[in-house]
């Protein structure tokens, strides 16, 4: 079935390098016209809770994290020995009903090394929606020790997602079949089974969490943020967000413009755009990132190990090998072989980072030679599943913030007249991200909007860092964000690179503006260039 990539963040990548070890072992959003009462309220609603403001957090030892955050180890201390801190936070269910049921946000911190200089907590967020904060913060922890000198970094799993509230749909077992069934049906047979698939999925998350579904989304979890910069004391909100990140803190400024303190956006979301456009415009993105990884490959002659001698033929050997996939899959991990769909799941994902590339380069060999383990670990990343077989509700909360979200609801009539311009724009992820238009087509809840509202007048400065190479979310959006902020809102960097984001590529230029800007308020030249 369709693996949503849209608003997807860069916390995928820890994911992906773990589940790499193993083997080898974005829908739109934005606000009601008519100022229904969706997702708790109206959705101009901005009250926080008094009661709950005054909450006092109660920070521990963090434990390992659940299976539903992806597991693994409890995070090892940070340098110096500073060992990570953990606490639970409560917030409404419903916004519109304040005083009554509430649920906890699981957090995370690293305290600041510098106390007498501390300005106060950033809070992370990595994307999704669906990535997990608890795991992902310590993941990329040694990337942003130098803003530790003066912050708390504080990130958090939201409403909806790992520890906090989790959505929970299928179990392990019946993610594996749901995962493996075929996203790009070519027949009537095949159409059902597909239809057939979207409705026992979504049957499956109203059943065992229909109670929290109209609550998980984009507009509950910037309320949550405004309520948490008041637990934890910060006069304003020290931000950073990443892919989905970036449209959870253009909501956050749209709603609360005045608590705005200094806000970084990486790797950004396009606000402007409908389900479709977004898709679309996805679509071209990883098509020209596959395009760059095979010029990369084929400038590297004898050295890369596909076939072909200009990127059109290796582009004409993936396609090939994929539709022989999808008449009959190869040998994967175990008893799971892998299908067409594991495998173009598989390519995207190696595509969130050039470091990844090598992975590809041997997935694809090794797929085409009757070994598909590698792309089926790469696919596995994607889907949140661990070596041991158990998925973490990633792709169940991105599902279900993406549908409550978007009140599109694509039609299987709309959805195939839409898939001739979608194969145009890419032979390989076309037909995959045309058929994933029908993601929310049997989704029990409502949705909120056609895209965010993400205005921001009186906003202090945020920075938008906009990367040329970037698959998941392409370069327009940057500008598109910075625009719609408002005038002297966004302020607008461009990197020169590949892969998903910026900040984490190391280049000293983006760290060296971000880290200026986070640390001591100087805001850099809109329009600086990084490469």
């Amino acid at each position: 079935m369709p693996t949503s990539t849209t608003r997807r963040g860069r916390a995928l990548a820890a994911v992906t390098a773990t589940a790499l070890l193993a083997a080898t072992g974005c829908s739109g959003i934005g606000s009601p016209a008519d100022g229904t009462s969706v997702n708790g309220g109206n959705a101009n609603s901005t009250a926080v809770p008094k009661n709950l403001a005054s909450q006092r957090l109660h920070w521990t030892a963090c434990r390992a994290p659940s299976a539903a955050e992806g597991g693994g180890t409890a995070p090892s201390p940070l340098p110096g020995g500073a060992r990570w801190q953990c606490a639970s936070m409560k917030v409404p269910l419903d916004y519109a009903k304040a005083g009554g049921k509430t649920i906890e946000l699981a957090l995370i911190r690293a305290p600041a090394r510098d106390k007498a200089r501390r300005i106060g907590s950033l809070i992370f967020n990595f994307g999704g929606p669906g990535g997990s904060g608890i795991t992902g913060l310590p993941s990329f922890a040694a990337d942003y020790e130098k803003l530790r000198a003066r912050y708390d970094l504080v990130s958090f799993d939201p409403r909806g997602v790992g520890r906090s509230d989790p959505v929970e749909c299928k179990d392990d077992k019946q993610l594996d079949a749901y995962y493996a069934k075929d996203a790009t049906p070519d027949d009537a047979a095949e159409v059902k089974t597909f239809t057939q698939g979207l409705a026992s999925y979504a049957a499956a998350c109203e059943k065992r969490s229909g109670s929290s579904l109209p609550y998980v989304g984009t507009t509950n979890a910037a309320r949550d943020m405004e309520l948490m910069r008041k637990v934890l004391g910060d006069k304003k909100l020290y931000y950073f967000g990443i892919s989905y990140g970036t449209e959870l803190g253009g909501v956050y400024a749209h709603l609360y413009p005045k608590s705005v303190g200094r806000a970084v956006f990486d790797a950004v979301v396009d606000p402007s755009q409908n389900t479709e456009q977004g898709s679309l415009g996805q679509t071209k993105g990883f098509q020209l990132a596959l395009d760059n990884f095979e010029k990369d490959c084929v400038a590297r002659g004898a050295a890369c190990r596909l076939p072909g001698t200009t990127p059109k033929q290796i582009e004409g050997f993936i396609t090939a090998l994929l539709a022989r996939l999808d008449k009959k899959p190869v040998a994967g991990i175990g008893n799971r072989k892998l299908t067409q769909t594991q495998a173009t799941n598989g390519i995207a994902q190696a595509l969130y980072s050039k470091q990844f590339w090598p992975y590809l380069e041997q997935g694809l060999d090794e797929a085409d030679g009757g070994n598909g383990a590698l792309l089926l670990a790469l696919s596995d990343a994607m889907n949140g599943r661990d070596e041991y077989g158990r998925y973490s509700n990633l792709q169940a909360a991105n599902t279900a913030v993406n549908c409550v979200d978007s009140k599109e609801r694509y039609t299987l009539e709309q959805t195939k007249a839409k898939l001739p311009e979608f194969r145009k724009a890419s032979p390989v992820f076309g037909d995959f991200m045309g058929w994933g238009l029908m993601s929310c087509s049997k989704w029990p809840v409502p949705g909120q909007w056609v895209h965010p509202d993400v205005s921001a007048p009186g906003s202090a400065p945020i920075l938008i860092i906009g990367n040329t190479g970037d698959p998941a979310t392409p370069y327009a959006g940057a500008k598109a964000m910075s625009d719609a902020l408002g005038k002297g809102v966004g302020v607008e960097i461009t990197y020169h690179g590949q892969g998903h984001g910026s900040y984490d590529s190391g280049n000293p230029c983006v760290q060296g503006a971000v880290n200026n800007y986070l640390l001591n308020g100087t805001v850099p030249a809109a329009g600086t260039v990084c490469r």
